[in-house]
């Protein structure tokens, strides 16, 4: 399965699951070691890692509202 990134993203050829998996698996450990190496960020380091890798651009408002609703679902 192929996944085409946005037109805007400077790799916006086509890469494979394993290779998009990849890349935002390394851009999520990256954000953890950055915060200090704190557990309990997991879901927000990959949605956060997701994000930037798809070129997807998200206020900090909308990060918020999303991390209260998770908070609001347990998660």
């Amino acid at each position: 399965m192929q996944i085409r990134l946005s037109p805007a993203h400077p790799e916006s050829d086509k890469l494979s699951m394993s290779d998009l998996e990849e890349r935002i698996r390394n851009r999520a450990y990256d954000l953890y070691e950055k915060r200090g190496a704190q557990d309990g960020h997991a879901l927000d380091d990959w949605l956060e890692a997701k994000a930037e890798v798809l070129g997807v651009v998200a206020t900090g408002k909308e990060l918020q509202s999303k991390k209260k609703q998770r908070e609001s679902l347990g998660m």
